[in-house]
């Protein structure tokens, strides 16, 4: 059987993991590039040629008839306005911070991410509920069980060993003492607060190579970036954003990675860095649930605490005994075999494809054109671009040269 697959949207490249080892052909198109996304964003997928909403549901309109199947990350509202079945797979905010919800907010802020109103929340939660499938893993699938009875557990998440390996060449660094490197972005979601108070707890000597990247979404990170500067270690040494595809150097020049110190499961940094043959210090909660085709396991990365007083003692472990870390990392590779073996996950959603082919015989919902023209007409109304111009021309104040596009 052949299936053609659109993807729409690409969450730290893990589509591209998947188009890669699929067996059925796969074509990617995300979204613009800027800020740090043009650091994590790797090549390899068509991009929108404008960030505009009706710009990007004009040009899926014009490609859908060349595929039978949609899988969207953060993308729901395209695929939606497009009127197509489309496979919905979260991967971060997208649903533990759901724009459907009144105020929505990260469970360790006070700041709400969206303030949208209600018909924009209806409108969100219309695009949220015509997905033929729901699919999330780890802290995700948490939050998308609250929203539908049918979502699809699975915590796979593919690494791709072509490119994190530990055959890479690591960077040339000069390297006093012992290293650990730590890619995330500072912010409570990473823990890097956490991090800060083991760091004075510990009795070792080491460094850290940090990324001077922080979390500044909301007010509130904006705060906590100038907490974190102002208390930062100083075993912490900074450098520059880095191109995603230069990550895998920093890995395997460092004798450890530190990963997320406050989720209480793993992201794709604990991954990685595991496949190019470093060990990782990272929180496991224990009551988080790991489901592998309907089965449960255990993670194995340490701590199974973010009391600074044990993130402290593991990194002192981590530096101070060859045997306490070649230990940990036996533990950690076989575990991140399982999760992200990317032929397995490829097989995986290979099922899912043709499953959902079977089900819905075409990508194209078929719904009536009077349908689909008011969903655009009534996105456009609630996003103001709409609303605003008919403001203007009343006033008499119009003119093409001032029309602003909302996003």
């Amino acid at each position: 059987m052949t299936i053609k697959i659109l993807a729409i949207g690409d969450v730290a490249n893990i589509i591209r993991t998947i188009k890669k080892y699929s067996k059925f052909e796969i074509h990617l198109i995300n979204y613009p590039m800027d800020g740090a996304g043009k650091f994590i964003y790797q090549e390899g997928s068509e991009l929108f040629e404008s960030s505009k909403v009706k710009e990007q549901v004009k040009k899926i309109n014009q490609i859908k008839n060349d595929f039978d199947v949609c899988l969207t990350t953060a993308s729901e509202r395209v695929a939606y306005l497009a009127d197509l079945n489309y496979i919905a797979y979260y991967l971060g905010r997208d649903i533990d911070v759901p724009m459907f919800k009144k105020n929505s907010t990260e469970q360790w802020q006070k700041d709400s991410l969206f303030q949208k109103n209600f018909l924009e929340r209806r409108f969100y939660w219309k695009a949220f509920k015509n997905a033929v499938t729901h699919v999330a893993g780890m802290w995700q699938y948490e939050s998308l069980k609250k929203y539908t009875e049918d979502g699809i557990n699975s915590a796979r998440i593919p690494i791709d060993t072509d490119e994190f390996n530990p055959s890479v060449k690591p960077i040339s660094l000069k390297k006093d003492k012992f290293t650990f490197f730590s890619p995330m972005r500072m912010e409570k979601a990473k823990g890097t607060d956490l991090l800060w108070k083991a760091l004075k707890l510990c009795k070792s000597d080491f460094d850290v190579i940090g990324v001077d990247w922080y979390g500044e979404t909301t007010e509130e990170e904006r705060e906590f970036k100038k907490k974190l500067i102002k208390e930062m270690p100083p075993q912490i040494k900074l450098i520059q954003p880095i191109n995603k595809n230069d990550i895998p150097k920093y890995y395997t020049f460092a004798d450890a990675v530190i990963a997320n110190l406050f989720l209480g499961t793993f992201e794709l940094v604990g991954l990685e860095s595991i496949m190019c043959g470093t060990p990782v210090i990272q929180y496991t909660d224990k009551k988080r649930k790991i489901i592998i085709d309907g089965n449960e396991i255990d993670s194995p990365f340490l701590p199974f605490s973010n009391d600074p007083k044990d993130i402290a003692e593991t990194i002192d472990k981590i530096v101070d005994s060859d045997k306490f870390r070649e230990k940990l990392f036996d533990e950690e590779q076989k575990f991140v075999k399982i999760i992200s073996d990317p032929k397995k996950c490829a097989e995986w959603w290979d099922k899912l494809f043709e499953k959902t082919y079977q089900e819905k015989k075409s990508i194209r919902k078929n719904s009536s054109s009077i349908l689909v023209k008011f969903r655009m007409i009534n996105f456009l109304i609630v996003n103001r671009l709409y609303l605003n111009k008919l403001n203007r021309l009343i006033r008499g104040r119009y003119s093409y040269e001032k029309q602003t596009m909302y996003k």
